[in-house]
């Protein structure tokens, strides 16, 4: 006789309410892929749609075209996405393969910067260019990229030794190459992105912390310096410390970027309705597209923003601590690093927490080196939730239920 039980006792005992509904959809297996598929296609789609918003005034003005930005913006989606997709098709012992390819080709795009294919803007000669404006690229965006692979590759090969400083000679040494011709560039941004991603990485992977220190303090000298050095630099250091000099110039940006936070308010000015991209706010659609999103959003946009963000890098950090791959551990770990730093950087100095740094907001700043950067990382980390222990065996049975199921109907056939 079946045993009866309350309401009560039913939602006791569910799988839900023990331990929540956020909980037990965490529990499933693909609940990493879902995770990565759903945050980055958010902030892809909402990024197409605010370097339209942000970009049309400029763009009509400068280029006849209100699209022209965000045309350019969905090509090189298209072609990231389609790389992206051929990545989540492959094995660790793929990516692995790809470690020294990456590096190579970033070292030589990077070298190429100072020859005449290169192409100073703001005052930062780091861009390349083959030809058309179309074919300009910017190296240390796929340098972030290379660091990831090839890093991952290095501490995989060498996981049992890590314990000895003199193994890791060769990964410092080459990283610090890619971070110096960063910086050679004038690029202080990027370069603090890949530094911390390094030594972010190095710390997740056990490296002994007397080691990381040494190479932290040394990092920290040079980033002290490269500062020192530059009166640029120093005039927006100055300008940070002190918010009402020289409103019409160093900090003309800043404040430009905090008006039009201001008059958002919580629901923002509607979709397009911005008045600081009317020629106010400079880099409208580049690096302080944040700002735009927050007059024109709100706080609401502004926090969905910055959650977003948040499950991308939780997720990320999650796949690592999951997986039973070295290598995918280490590129889900450099990955989410890398989102992290990048967009908390980018949205401290909208936010006008940090100086100005000049570095884009992850798939939301206009830019294809970046974009393309940005959707290939997504599909490395695809590819890695592919492989947690979990999921790999839902989707082998997938595999398996589909492969019969078409060796029924070709046999019908």
């Amino acid at each position: 006789m079946p045993v009866l039980t309350s309401p009560r006792t039913v939602r006791t005992e569910s799988p839900a309410s023990k331990k929540g509904l956020i909980r037990h959809a965490l529990d499933t297996p693909l609940a990493s892929l879902y995770l990565v598929l759903t945050t980055a296609g958010l902030l892809m789609g909402l990024g197409v749609l605010m370097v339209l918003s942000a970009s049309s005034v400029f763009a009509e003005v400068n280029y006849g075209d209100p699209y022209y930005f965000a045309k350019r913006q969905v090509m090189f989606l298209a072609i990231g996405l389609g790389l992206a997709w051929l990545l989540t098709r492959v094995s660790p012992r793929f990516l692995r393969s790809m470690g020294w390819p990456a590096l190579i080709i970033t070292l030589i795009l990077l070298m190429l910067t100072f020859t005449p294919l290169g192409v100073t803007v703001n005052g930062n000669r780091n861009w390349v260019q083959f030809g058309s404006s179309w074919t300009r690229l910017q190296p240390s965006e796929f340098a972030k990229l290379a660091v990831v692979l090839w890093g991952a590759d290095q501490l995989t090969r060498k996981e049992k030794l890590l314990g000895r400083p003199k193994e890791l000679v060769p990964y410092l040494l080459l990283t610090s190459a890619v971070v110096g011709l960063v910086v050679l560039q004038g690029d202080l941004g990027t370069s603090l992105v890949l530094a911390a991603m390094i030594v972010f990485v190095l710390f997740a992977a056990g490296i002994p912390l007397r080691v990381l220190a040494a190479v932290a303090a040394l990092a920290g000298t040079i980033v002290l310096g490269l500062v020192l050095a530059s009166p640029n630099r120093m005039r927006r250091i100055f300008g940070f410390l002190n918010p009402n000099a020289d409103t019409e110039g160093v900090n003309a940006q800043s404040l430009r970027a905090m008006y039009a936070l201001a008059s958002g308010g919580w629901w923002g000015v509607g979709l397009g309705q911005s008045k600081q991209k009317w020629g106010m706010l400079v880099e409208a659609h580049n690096d302080f597209i944040f700002a735009v999103i927050g007059e024109e959003l709100g706080l609401v946009g502004v926090v969905a923003v910055i959650l977003l963000f948040a499950v991308l890098v939780y997720t990320a950090f999650r796949i690592a601590s999951r997986s039973d791959s070295p290598m995918c551990r280490h590129v889900a770990t450099g990955v989410g690093a890398w989102m992290m730093f990048q967009s908390a950087l980018n949205m401290g100095v909208v936010l006008r927490l940090l100086p100005v740094l000049g570095v884009p907001l992850p798939f939301l700043s206009y830019g294809g080196s970046s974009l393309l950067a940005n959707v290939v990382a997504v599909g490395l980390l695809v590819s890695c939730a592919r492989q947690e222990p979990a999921a790999r065996k839902v989707l082998a049975r997938r595999r398996s239920a589909k492969a019969r199921v078409t060796a029924v109907v070709d046999g019908r056939g």
